[in-house]
This record gives structure tokens, C-alpha cells and sequence, in this order.
């Protein structure tokens, strides 16, 4: 079997979850058939069963009349160019809106089943018109309606995400399969260094809460740095957030810290993307991990914080609820959103301030903390395996090209 991976995110370019996916499925599924992967980038990578190859956009010095339209216009370049590179596979599996274009084009074109995985749904992520403009996230929502309408399989990675994307496009269930995210807990195990630490500019003698995530409407930044007062004042908050979706989102991100600052010590914020190897010492040393989501249809970040043997608080929402078992793993926030399509909470500071108390219940009981992290880590050995997910997607490869062989694509 060979199969094509569409993807905006392919290692060594990786910056978010949808990219660490796509980073260590297809390391798995190649043991498993051959891979094509195409990405956005300068990618060119050929090793056994693994062609990577990125594309960059020909409409580059196009001048247009919203610098925000070149967000749009630049996948929909790169995914014709991707189109025309294919040939000879056997499935198309797109990863985000950034490639379904492509995907669609290249089942017709190739005659072959099209496969998405729902990472996110753009109708859930309505600021996403911040970034792309009006115009553009209404393009951005049309893409990807346009790719499920037609898809011939759809990957879920939550029972949340499962529900979400038959109620939203009418997709039928028995082309919906639940498959999660995954953990490679041979890396992502806990690892100490207080030099890591100290370059960081985070004290190792003191507790602390960690967060990682962009900039951006749905991580709930904001919602944890308005918490920060309520947190108990020994522990250090450091916020790993960068990669902002506008400068506007980067300047109230920044504005809210630098107030919080002055009023308390041990509020660090780093900017630069830093390496794995370096996030998971902080995830060891994290007293607990912060996930304030307010939209969130997985959060493999999670599994990487409790791999590494730290509990996690999140907000109950999207698959968030299926990595955290409340009270054993870390603690579950309730959070009540202000509709089906705006996420903000109804209450903010009854959210923050239910955030921080939870938090608190860790940061104030090392013995707790121990207990959780060991049972974390635990749970993210036995449940969350690539090797286990790799092989649940091949499988699925494989029910989707019979179907399409007996029935045809997908009306």
C-alpha cells in the first residue's frame, strides 16, 4: 500500500499538535506501508518507505489587497502544486484545512479514497477571521465543508471530535472511527536537569506551573495569565507561548504579562520555540501542567506533560475530558461557553479563579503531586501508544480502499 500524508506541518518544520502527529504517525506507519508526504517547507527527504517532499508558493509577489488574503491563497498554491506531484497511491490522508484542497484534487485526479483527521473544525474558530480576514476564513470554512462533503473516511481524534464533525457536515458514522493521538513515551519520559532550568531563567528550588501552547483565541492564554493573582505566590508561572495568530493577539498576550509582572516575581514568559529536548525536562520539573483551552479537540500537549510524569489541570472541553481522568491524572475545570461557536466563558473570572484553585490543590500537596504524576504517566503508556495508533490508521486504509473498490468514491 502507499499512502499520501497532506500536511501544512512535516518535520523538521513542526510548530504545533497537528505537526507532532504527523511527525510520529508517519514514523510508525511507515514500518507499515510506504508513505508520500507532502508539506509546506523546504523539505526533501527520502529514506525507506518515506518520500517527504515541501512545496513553497509560486503567487508569492501577487500583490493583493488584503496582506491577510496571502493566508488563504498561499495553501490553495501549494496544494495544486501538490495535486500534480502525486501519482500511483493507493489513499489520500489530509491533515488540518491546510491541505484539503489538495486532497480533494488528488482523489479525483488519482481516483482513489480521501481520508481526513479532524484536528480542529474552522466553524468551532470563528477569531480565525482575525488572522485570515472576513473573506478568508469564510474561504477556510468553504475548504473544508467542500473536503468532508466528499471525504470517504474521517478520522476523529476524540469522541468529541466524532459527534462535532457529524453534526456540523452530516457525515455518515460508519465513516466516522474514533483514533487518538499518540505519545512516544521512550522520549517524553521524565527527565531532569536543572541547567535546562536555569538557562530558562526558572528558579529549581521553587514549584512551578507550566503552559505551552501558541498565541492564539482557543489556548485560553489570556484566562490562565488573568489567574495568575490567585495562584499561590511560591510558585513560579512559566508561559512557553509563542507563534502568535496576529501581532494584535502578541500585543494584549504581552501587555497582560508584563502587568501581572509587576505585581509578582517568577512570572516567565519564553518566546522562542524550543527544542523538545528541552520542553520535556520542563515538563518534568513542572509541579503541574496548565491547560486552560477554551476550544481543544484533543491536547496532545497533555500527553507529553503527563508521559513525562506531571499532572495536568485542563478545562473540560473537546477530548480534554478523555486524556485526564478527573482526580486521578489532575483535575478537570468546568467551563461554561457563551455558545456553540464562541468559546469564551460565560463567567471568566469564576472560570480563573475554579482554575487556580485547582491548581492550587496540587501546588500545595508534593505528596498528591507525586501520586498523580506516576498514575499520568502510566495512563499515557498504556493508552496512547503510536505503534497502536499506527496501526488503527493502516487498518482503516485498508477498510476505506475496499469500500471505495466495491462502492466507488463517496457521492
Amino acid at each position: 500500500m502507499k499512502a499520501a500524508l497532506l500536511t501544512n506541518e512535516f518535520p523538521p518544520e513542526i510548530y504545533g499538535g497537528a505537526g507532532i502527529h504527523i511527525q510520529y504517525l508517519s514514523k510508525e506507519l511507515r514500518e507499515l506501508c510506504q508513505i508520500e508526504a507532502r508539506c509546506f517547507g523546504p523539505q526533501n527527504d527520502q529514506e525507506e518507505n518515506l518520500n517527504a517532499i515541501g512545496f513553497s508558493e509560486k503567487l508569492k509577489d501577487t500583490p493583493v489587497s488584503d496582506i491577510r488574503s496571502k493566508k488563504i491563497l498561499k495553501p490553495l498554491d501549494i496544494n495544486l502544486q501538490w495535486a500534480a506531484s502525486l501519482k500511483d497511491v493507493d489513499v489520500i490522508h489530509c491533515h488540518t484545512w491546510y491541505s484539503h484542497f489538495g486532497g480533494v484534487l488528488a482523489s479525483r485526479l488519482l481516483k482513489c479514497p480521501l481520508i481526513l483527521t479532524t484536528h480542529s473544525l474552522e466553524p468551532h474558530r470563528p477569531w480565525k477571521s482575525e488572522a485570515l480576514g472576513d473573506g478568508g476564513y469564510d474561504m477556510s470554512c468553504w475548504i473544508e465543508r467542500s473536503a468532508y462533503e466528499t471525504a470517504d473516511g474521517v478520522i476523529a481524534v476524540s469522541e468529541g471530535m466524532k459527534r462535532d464533525v457529524i453534526e456540523l457536515y452530516g457525515i455518515p458514522e460508519d465513516r466516522v472511527q474514533v483514533i487518538y493521538n499518540g505519545i512516544d513515551p521512550d522520549f517524553y519520559k521524565p527527565t531532569f536537569d536543572t541547567a535546562v532550568l536555569e538557562k530558562w531563567g526558572i528558579n529549581p528550588s521553587r514549584p512551578f506551573v507550566l503552559f505551552v501552547g501558541r498565541i492564539t483565541r482557543q489556548k485560553g492564554i489570556s484566562q490562565l495569565i488573568q489567574a495568575i493573582p490567585q495562584i499561590e505566590k511560591e510558585a513560579q508561572v512559566v508561559l512557553c507561548a509563542g507563534a502568535p495568530d496576529t501581532q494584535e493577539l502578541a500585543d494584549e498576550c504581552k501587555n497582560l504579562i508584563h502587568e501581572i509582572q509587576q505585581t509578582r516575581d517568577g512570572v516567565i514568559w519564553i518566546q522562542e520555540m524550543m527544542p523538545h529536548s528541552e520542553l520535556r525536562v520542563l515538563y518534568s520539573h513542572a509541579t503541574v501542567f496548565a491547560t486552560p483551552s477554551l476550544y481543544e479537540p484533543f491536547g496532545i500537549i497533555n500527553l507529553e506533560a503527563m508521559s513525562c510524569g506531571t499532572p495536568v489541570v485542563g478545562s473540560a472541553v473537546g477530548g480534554i475530558p478523555e486524556i485526564i481522568i478527573d482526580g486521578e491524572t489532575g483535575f478537570l475545570v468546568p467551563l461554561k461557553a457563551k455558545s456553540s461557536i464562541n468559546f469564551d466563558p460565560v463567567n471568566p473570572k469564576e472560570f480563573q479563579t475554579q482554575f487556580a484553585n485547582k491548581l492550587n490543590l496540587i501546588l500545595s500537596n508534593p505528596a498528591l503531586a507525586q501520586k498523580m504524576g506516576i498514575v499520568s504517566r502510566q495512563r499515557a503508556i498504556d493508552v496512547f501508544s503510536w505503534k497502536s495508533i499506527a496501526k488503527q490508521t493502516f487498518d482503516f486504509y485498508s477498510k476505506c480502499i475496499e469500500r471505495y473498490k466495491n462502492e466507488g468514491k463517496r457521492k
